[in-house]
């Protein structure tokens, strides 16, 4: 058996520069992954054929044939015609759906890496063609084959510039609210800063990612930006709650992730991450996990 790991994901910062002609919209963003993992589990068919279990959460319709890892594996034996579909994959989850932590997507990257695993394929070789897949299933689903803990990215997100991460780094107190949110929604309700704000804000990311290159990043809430806080917010005033509670509690810095639904708090090391955890007076249906940074 093959086991893969897939991380969750955090934006340590995310700005939207405009909407291009094919619906999407161009950012730039900081990707992080954190030690929240969903897991992947691989056997070859001796016989042949594809089939594909889940444990746990199922996103959208439920169905198989709709999950994103299924794709992805339909997807990976399309590209590799040589290759005889042979596997039965099992999809644990852990890591919450709707929450802005790229779970599906991680999933989806996690697949194409198991596959070749699984068949015998140098991942590396053939890495121009697993990049293409995984920017046909999403747009975060290109940073989760990025080997490293961190990325910038741009365009829809796939265009990425590896951050090698140094020095002490923060650990994550992460709040996800039993209601997800839907990234579509989110968008429809976006509205662009202007030239000079977006400007001003993607110097402030270089910052960040120079910062944490340099091994002296230091979080505060005046070097985080989430734009798509303006329109998720408003609508949902339990994720805003649940940012100013983890400010409250002493986290160094909080955010959305991604479109949400889950918050983040940043704290300088594992025991005051803890301690913030246990200070959050929280519904009893909120999921908190405390994860520092991932380095696969």
């Amino acid at each position: 058996m093959i086991k893969i790991k897939a991380p969750a994901k955090i934006n340590l910062f995310l700005e939207i520069t405009g909407k291009r002609p094919d619906g999407f919209h161009d950012l730039e963003t900081i990707f992080a992954k954190i030690e929240i993992y969903d897991e992947l589990c691989f056997n070859k068919k001796e016989y042949g054929g594809f089939s594909m279990k889940v444990n746990g959460d199922i996103p959208g319709s439920g169905l198989i044939k709709d999950n994103i890892v299924y794709k992805a594996a339909m997807k990976f034996y399309e590209a590799f015609p040589n290759v005889k579909p042979a596997a039965d994959i099992v999809l644990n989850k852990n890591i919450p759906v709707g929450a802005g932590l790229g779970g599906g997507s991680s999933d989806a990257a996690a697949c194409l890496l198991g596959l070749c695993k699984l068949h015998d394929i140098d991942s590396n070789t053939y890495i121009t063609r697993l990049r293409k897949i995984a920017a046909e299933l999403g747009s975060d689903v290109p940073f989760f084959l990025v080997k490293g803990p961190a990325a910038i990215g741009r365009g829809r997100g796939e265009i990425l510039e590896t951050i090698e991460m140094n020095g002490r780094l923060p650990y994550v107190i992460l709040v996800y609210p039993p209601k997800p949110v839907f990234t579509k929604e989110a968008y429809g309700k976006l509205k662009l800063g202007t030239e000079k704000e977006i400007s001003a804000n993607i110097k402030q990311m270089s910052l960040i990612a120079d910062s944490l290159k340099k091994g002296n990043f230091q979080p505060s809430k005046a070097n985080l930006f989430n734009r798509l806080e303006e329109p998720v917010l408003p609508g949902r005033p339990d994720i805003a709650e649940i940012k100013e509670m983890l400010l409250a509690a002493g986290s160094e810095a909080a955010l959305m992730s991604g479109s949400g639904a889950s918050c983040f708090g940043l704290a300088s090391s594992q025991k005051k991450a803890e301690m913030i955890a246990s200070r959050l007076e929280l519904n009893d249906e909120c999921r908190i996990f405390v994860a520092g940074f991932a380095k696969i």
